[in-house]
């Protein structure tokens, strides 16, 4: 593989914010753990969480389409899903009472998965679907980031998916943010960052998060 970037702490998940507050894990994309993940988990607690952002790629990361899409394949779905199980124990037991989970890409396929165990009062997932196969109750209200332009395999279309949501009464707020693409919020891949999309998608997750986790 090529363009592996390294990165701080490989293999342990990052922290922010005071143990106790409402937690939110933040779910890394394909190409792993990349640096403006920090900076996003920093503003997320400077508002009053709790941030745990883990590293599924045991401290491998890349900027290049390709090696993102090995390190993918590799990835044990079951073994993250239970990593962040005991991010979530952890942290009840450090007294945060709700929990929210926000995703991107792969992560947020596995934050949608991983709701509908009934873990999390809140899951917003950027650019991310579940397919029919995958697909059960989220018992939890989700936001959707989606870019204009993108790819998605049969049944997995946001509009197949937010058909299913609604159907099972899971309730779904979701935007399309124009002339983007796939990744439009990860400003570490240059040629594809969209800033003032991700800076809206942001905030509104912001908004999304203190509606069910600080209200």
């Amino acid at each position: 593989m090529s363009q592996l970037v390294p990165i701080p702490s490989p293999g342990i998940p990052l922290s922010f914010g005071d143990p106790g507050g409402p937690l939110v894990i933040v779910v890394h994309d394909w190409y792993g753990r990349l640096p403006w993940l920090a900076s996003y988990g920093e503003a997320l607690a400077s508002q009053g969480y709790r941030v745990i952002v883990p590293d599924f790629y045991a401290g491998v990361a890349t900027i290049e389409m390709a090696t993102a899409e090995v390190l993918m394949a590799q990835l044990e779905v079951a073994g993250a899903l239970a990593e962040l199980d005991d991010i979530i124990r952890v942290a009840r037991a450090e007294g945060s009472t709700r929990v929210g989970v926000v995703g991107f890409s792969l992560g947020g396929w596995l934050a949608l998965l991983h709701a509908q165990s009934g873990s999390a009062d809140a899951v917003v997932a950027y650019y991310a679907t579940l397919g029919p196969a995958q697909h059960g109750i989220i018992p939890a209200p989700v936001l959707l980031h989606l870019a204009e332009i993108d790819e998605w395999d049969e049944g997995e279309d946001p509009e197949s998916f937010i058909d299913r949501l609604k159907d099972h009464g899971t309730p779904i707020t979701d935007w399309t943010y124009l002339a983007t693409v796939h990744s439009f919020a990860n400003a570490s891949i240059t040629d594809r960052v969209d800033v003032n999309a991700a800076a809206l998608a942001f905030a509104r997750t912001s908004s999304f998060l203190e509606d069910h986790l600080l209200s």
